[in-house]
């Protein structure tokens, strides 16, 4: 179990704009999966274990786009050769990127059955399974990475489309000459499409992750979920605005690492609370959670402010105030 210093109840009376009476240490750089957690730890485990080389593998993507050009400007039985030669390990690239959001919409409602079930509160399951919150928060990390680098990354969209229209027209072609397009089939090309055609493919899977996993266990009550999410969000915030909390970091990227988790968590809450995280009514501390990311470096917050701004599901609807819309003001 993580250190846990102290735990207080949540004031029912506080809203989205005040502050919440929380100090907790989820311990995300050393917690320990205790017996309970374990099995779906292990699940889990083996799963981002592969996070770190799928952000690897995104950020060194370099896109077949002089070999696309060419074969399109100059369409040359040889010049389309090179350019399929090109894209197609990046095919298999994008393939595994697809594949790994697939086992993560897989994983993610086996971390919620574990936080979201049962008698305790959100405060409690925090307190005993600080392993499975972790994860969860590692989760949500990977996410914000992995959709921001895919945004500045328009290579994606153009090698894959241009691979597509390879396979169309080997469909009608019987000839084995030259290099096996068929590195996919037909029907998951057209869901590694879908996946790549949203701004942010990684967020869209997770918000459908749990949004599934809401309208599908009956069992628990949605707000055992939002609960979770608000009260982690919390906790992420008021571990930043405490220097006795923040003393305990023993690396320095811990501070980065909870920062894009409270983003994320406000993020995945506006989309899978009904009414979102910006109403007045609202268990987010949106406000907060705003003015400590502008207190920070710009090059620590811009990404996560942006985030806010245009990923979020409910900023600029008529319910939100004022005064968030302005703080959130690019």
């Amino acid at each position: 179990m993580g250190k846990l210093l102290s735990l207080l109840a949540r004031d029912d009376a506080s809203t989205c704009c005040s502050p919440q009476k929380y100090d907790v240490y989820l311990d995300f750089e050393n917690a320990q999966p205790t017996e309970i957690e374990q099995k779906t730890f292990g699940v889990v485990q083996k799963v981002l274990k592969n996070s770190e080389m799928i952000l690897d593998e995104l950020q060194q993507y370099k896109g077949a786009g002089k070999e696309i050009r060419e074969a399109i400007s100059n369409p040359t039985e040889e010049s389309q050769k090179r350019a399929l030669q090109a894209v197609l390990p990046l095919v298999s690239k994008l393939k595994r990127f697809f594949e790994f959001s697939m086992e993560l919409e897989a994983i993610v409602p086996q971390i919620l059955s574990e936080l979201c079930s049962g008698d305790m509160i959100p405060t409690q399951h925090l307190e005993t399974q600080q392993a499975l919150v972790k994860q969860f928060a590692e989760i949500l990390e990977f996410v914000l990475k992995f959709d921001e680098n895919k945004m500045k990354t328009p290579a994606i969209q153009n090698d894959f489309s241009y691979y597509r229209r390879t396979i169309a027209r080997q469909r009608m072609s019987t000839s084995d000459d030259g290099p096996d397009a068929r590195e996919v089939s037909t029907e998951l090309a057209n869901r590694m499409s879908l996946f790549y055609a949203h701004a942010t493919p990684m967020l869209r899977v997770l918000s459908d992750a749990v949004s599934l996993f809401v309208s599908v266990r009956t069992d628990i009550p949605i707000e055992n979920t939002t609960e979770t999410l608000s009260t982690m969000a919390k906790v992420c915030l008021r571990m930043l605005e405490s220097p006795q909390l923040m003393a305990q970091f023993q690396r320095e990227e811990t501070q980065l690492f909870v920062l894009r988790v409270m983003v994320g968590l406000v993020i995945l809450y506006d989309h899978v609370h009904p009414q979102g995280a910006f109403v007045k009514a609202s268990n987010v501390d949106v406000k907060g959670c705003v003015k400590l990311l502008k207190e920070q470096p710009a090059v620590k917050s811009e990404g996560l402010l942006n985030a806010l701004r245009y990923t979020t599901k409910h900023l600029n609807e008529d319910a939100t105030p004022k005064n968030i819309k302005t703080l959130l003001a690019a």
